[in-house]
């Protein structure tokens, strides 16, 4: 997606778009994650970025008319173990939830497929190979989400702050960046990768910092902190989404001067091509990832 065709034909407005399966985060993203384009889910450990893709891979399986993609998902994990157990918790919340939407045979754990890698090479051989298993032909549920969870672990320990390997690095970077968009464009996928984050020490600020999109710092766990990997990255990606969390002492409660730390959890819009600044708050429960109004 580039500012070009954005003039051509209203992408923005007209692109189909996955649920993230609660209609209030939906709202913040008018209508969801777009297809046919990369968007990243920047994030500290712990915040929730693995939960909303987890929770992705279940709603891309509703039906159009509930905002899915009635496709199958490929997700591809550089960080182990994989978390089955958490996925396997998720779906049978989905399938409770959407009992009357799929028969009772159905198992939404049958169209999630996983791969994990351990090295931006080996990423970079997946998403070559994936052509094939996109065009294979399939009666139910075609592969229309790439989730990517994270692209940081795959390069922060990998490479060294040399010239060599930072030209090696950014090489990479537009490889599989260029990579995600095409088999996106080409066959319609939503695409989601995941990225960590890195403290802003202010004698250190640099390029790496300078402000991207309608933030003009990220501050999470009460510390400014900003993406991983860098501009050259952050050219990298359609959208970029950032999720916080911060630790708050409530007003006081029922007479209670002392009150209790409450986890308040936002995402934010840093940049999209089709949405305005925006935030939601959202919590984390058994049953998913879900949005609250205030």
């Amino acid at each position: 997606m580039i500012p070009q065709n954005l003039l051509r034909n209203p992408l923005a407005l007209t692109t189909q778009k996955c649920t993230l399966g609660c209609p209030i985060l939906d709202r913040c993203l008018s209508g969801g994650v777009p297809c046919n384009s990369v968007t990243e889910l920047v994030a500290e450990s712990a915040s929730g970025k693995t939960q909303l893709c987890l929770q992705l891979l279940l709603s891309s399986q509703l039906p159009t008319s509930l905002g899915g993609l009635a496709a199958s998902s490929l997700y591809i994990h550089s960080e182990f173990p994989f978390p089955f157990r958490r996925l396997h918790q998720l779906s049978q919340s989905f399938r409770s939830s959407y009992s009357h939407v799929f028969d009772s045979a159905y198992n939404p754990l049958d169209f999630v497929f996983v791969q994990g890698v351990q090295s931006a090479d080996e990423l970079f051989d997946v998403l070559l190979k994936t052509d094939s298993i996109l065009l294979r032909p399939r009666a139910q549920f075609p592969v229309r989400l790439i989730v990517i969870d994270s692209i940081a672990a795959l390069f922060r320990g990998e490479f060294e702050n040399t010239p060599l390997d930072l030209k090696r690095r950014s090489s990479l970077f537009f490889k599989i960046s260029g990579k995600l968009k095409s088999l996106a464009e080409r066959f319609g996928l939503a695409v989601v990768v995941t990225n960590q984050v890195v403290d802003v020490m202010e004698q250190t600020e640099g390029l790496n910092v300078l402000r991207i999109g309608n933030l003009g710092s990220l501050y999470s766990s009460g510390r400014r902190v900003c993406a991983a990997l860098g501009l050259a990255w952050a050219n990298c990606v359609n959208s970029r989404l950032f999720l916080s969390r911060n630790e708050e002492i409530p007003a006081e409660v029922a007479g209670d001067s002392v009150g209790r730390l409450t986890r308040r959890r936002q995402l934010h819009v840093v940049f999209a091509p089709h949405l305005p600044e925006s935030s939601c708050e959202f919590v984390i429960s058994r049953e998913g990832v879900f949005g609250i109004e205030r």
